[in-house]
């Protein structure tokens, strides 16, 4: 049987290597698609750079990161660290 932090670890790794998937298809689209029309490559870089863009990433990453490390901020509380 996987023990909880095996399990943690593993989860932590799906998550993180989720969110680089997803960041990279994100980028090959835009990559593509300024290639594809030169017209719109300032769109390309305003909806890669955008604010919306940011606040969302910076969402998905806050929420990676809580989910990683609260298995450490929680045995580091227990120890009162």
């Amino acid at each position: 049987m996987i023990s909880i932090l095996a399990q943690e670890r593993l989860l932590g790794a799906t998550l993180g290597s989720a969110l680089t998937g997803l960041i990279v298809l994100e980028q090959r689209k835009l990559i593509n698609q300024s290639i594809s029309d030169p017209k719109s490559q300032s769109q390309v870089r305003d909806s890669m750079f955008g604010k919306k863009y940011q606040m969302e990433f910076a969402s998905l990453w806050n929420k990676a990161v809580d989910q990683t490390f609260e298995p450490a901020i929680q045995y580091l509380s227990s120890r009162r660290w």
